[in-house]
């Protein structure tokens, strides 16, 4: 009986090519399969460090079919990688679904992180804010329960930390800045950041939104809110 395959969770960068790790490069040379959320978004980065290894698409749509013909890839002992759009997979991201899939289907089967880009790491570790404890909120709900999730950034006691889009982003700071506890709150909100027009703001939520307005708004964001 073939021992089980290897699955490989790795980290990418979140915009620029060259953060990417040595090992990274290494697994995605050495396995079998590359599944990737976004496969044209993976390709301009496999072609940067001559990948030539096949990848197949997996996102929160792939249906149930793909997702059986991983796993019995890995029964059969080959060793898959699986690759984000961008950052580190499973965080705020579909691939924690494959992971707990696999370790239910095979209870010995390796799981290894090869760590790297996360844009809310990356974004905390230039807050100057207190981050020995913080919270993550992910993306903020569009309609359903926002504004209870909104009032829990607001209240938070830990630094608060969350994603948004360019559609967005004025909208929710506007939103939030109505919560009483939050507005003397000092934020930095990030903007494409690792990128060529990566911007950080800072200040009061007022003054962050009005310094974004004078820009364009482009690009996702990464908002982190004091303690």
């Amino acid at each position: 009986m073939l021992p089980i395959g290897k699955l490989y969770i790795v980290a990418t960068p979140i915009g620029n090519l060259e953060d990417i790790t040595f090992r990274a490069v290494r697994v995605l040379k050495e396995v079998d399969l590359i599944l990737a959320e976004d496969t044209r978004e993976t390709r301009k980065l496999l072609d940067r460090y001559q990948i030539d290894k096949p990848s197949i698409s997996f996102h929160q749509h792939s249906n149930p079919e793909k997702i059986n013909y991983l796993l019995s890839l890995l029964k059969e002992g080959k060793n898959l990688a699986l690759v984000s759009e961008a950052g580190t997979p499973g965080i705020s991201d579909p691939g924690n679904w494959l992971i707990n899939l696999a370790i239910k289907q095979f209870e010995n089967i390796t799981v290894i992180p090869i760590p790297g880009p996360c844009a809310l790491i990356a974004a905390l570790s230039i807050s100057g804010f207190k981050t020995d404890r913080f919270v993550f909120f992910g993306f903020i709900p569009q309609k359903k329960k926002r504004r209870k999730f909104l009032e829990k950034i607001a209240s938070s006691d830990e630094t608060a930390v969350f994603y948004e889009s360019p559609y967005r982003i004025i909208k929710t700071l506007s939103e939030l800045v109505n919560f009483e506890k939050i507005k003397q709150r000092e934020v930095m909100v990030c903007r494409e950041l690792t990128k060529k027009f990566e911007t950080i703001y800072r200040g009061r939520i007022e003054e962050v939104i009005q310094k974004i307005k004078e820009d364009r708004v482009k690009g996702e964001f990464v908002v982190v809110v004091s303690s």
